[in-house]
């Protein structure tokens, strides 16, 4: 598969184009926000969705032992951590998942610590749902985000109930390691704060990193440990709405099956029944090409930058694809930077403070897509950086 080739997804309900003009006011920005990828899944994906389609009968679907097995096997095999799949349950999103468990784990009033800046719906699944929302802002050290192990425990000794972690980061890019994870952990075992673990990323890891399932790190963690994760991310799927979560025990799984079973929404579709399967069984090639190709995109936007547009500094994601772009070197204050981005650049990008304040003057960018769309995104913004000097250097 060539992910050189550009296909166009205008018009065919992608949220990612059609609904620019919704989002961003314009449609004629190239669209490097949202967090779906601009390639076709692999092979075996695609073979498993026709020849279900060829049935010709979309009826309700029963789930077969194969379908747990399956994520049970990639977990084993990629991240040395295998499941129990009698405490699996499907479910429509990882977003889904972390609403539905904090309205139905916790109390209204109750306390949940976040690591900001981070993944928006954070924000919205805790506060719309009448929970507090604690900050455990992460530290910025020699441009290398770390948690803050201190002010974490503050907040957990100060009553919080549970942790929400994001684990690949998004956005920061940072693959937790063992021994990070390990710590903050402990910090959540001494005072009775429980975790729920948002791992839809943990696929999308690059060289030199090792994605670490919190509950995979002792069984007193597993025990405390809400586990949520997709194959949305990793062989972009997110339209077929499948995710996992992972429970410590068959009460807590059992009380999510009664929920789900009052929605009414327990069972897979009959397509990403059979997608999800295959891409666990089949897809291993596919996301290691990718991988690969993601990475070299990394390094085409920081050499780029470095070379042409200094005053943007892009990190150099751990994991995830999305590049977190520092603009302070513009001087542009968050409204007059998404106006630039948005109007002189003509790019669709993620503000940066959807995530947090503290991020106010940067953009993410998506990087999972062909180079040259890249390139040409790359091109528009260094083109509107030069006019954006010219106009400054007028000024002095």
């Amino acid at each position: 598969m060539s992910f050189d080739e550009i296909i166009d997804r205008k018009n065919n309900f992608s949220a990612k184009y059609d609904e620019l003009e919704q989002k961003f006011g314009r449609n004629d920005l190239i669209p490097l926000w949202i967090a779906d990828m601009d390639f076709k899944t692999a092979a075996p994906i695609i073979e498993a969705i026709k020849e279900r389609a060829d049935q010709g009968i979309f009826g309700y679907t029963s789930r077969p032992d194969s379908y747990y097995q399956s994520v049970c096997d990639w977990f084993e095999k990629y991240h040395d951590w295998r499941p129990e799949p009698q405490l699996m349950l499907h479910s429509l999103g990882v977003v889904v998942s972390l609403s539905l468990l904090i309205q139905n784990f916790t109390c209204p009033g109750d306390k949940i610590i976040i690591q900001t800046p981070v993944y928006y719906p954070f924000f919205d699944v805790i506060r719309k749902n009448g929970r507090i929302l604690v900050e455990n802002p992460l530290l910025k050290v020699n441009g290398h985000y770390e948690m803050d192990y201190a002010d974490f425990e503050k907040q957990a000794r100060n009553g919080a109930k549970y942790f929400l972690l994001c684990s690949p980061h998004n956005p920061v890019g940072r693959v937790w390691t063992k021994e990070e994870l390990s710590r903050i952990g402990e910090i959540c075992l001494k005072y009775g704060v429980r975790i729920i673990a948002d791992e839809i990323h943990a696929d999308i890891v690059f060289p030199g990193h090792k994605h670490v399932s919190i509950a995979s790190i002792s069984e007193a963690l597993q025990h405390n440990t809400i586990t949520c994760i997709a194959p949305s991310k990793t062989f972009n799927l997110a339209g077929l709405q499948a995710s996992l979560v992972i429970f410590p025990n068959m009460e807590e799984r059992n009380k999510f099956d009664n929920i789900l079973g009052v929605l009414d929404i327990k069972r897979n579709s009959c397509f990403n029944l059979v997608a999800v399967e295959a891409a666990y069984r089949h897809g291993r090639e596919w996301l290691e090409d990718v991988l690969k190709y993601i990475e070299g995109n990394f390094k085409y936007i920081n050499e780029f930058c470095k070379k042409n547009i200094p005053e943007i500094k892009p990190n150099y994601p751990e994991g995830t694809y999305l590049v977190l772009l520092d603009c302070q070197g513009l001087g542009l204050d968050k409204k007059a930077l998404h106006d630039f981005m948005v109007n002189k650049a003509k790019l669709a990008l993620d503000d940066g403070f959807w995530f947090s304040n503290v991020l106010a003057q940067h953009m993410r960018l998506n990087a999972a897509c062909p180079r040259q769309i890249l390139v040409k995104a790359l091109q528009q913004l260094a083109d509107a950086i030069h006019v954006l000097r010219t106009q400054n250097d007028k000024k002095i």
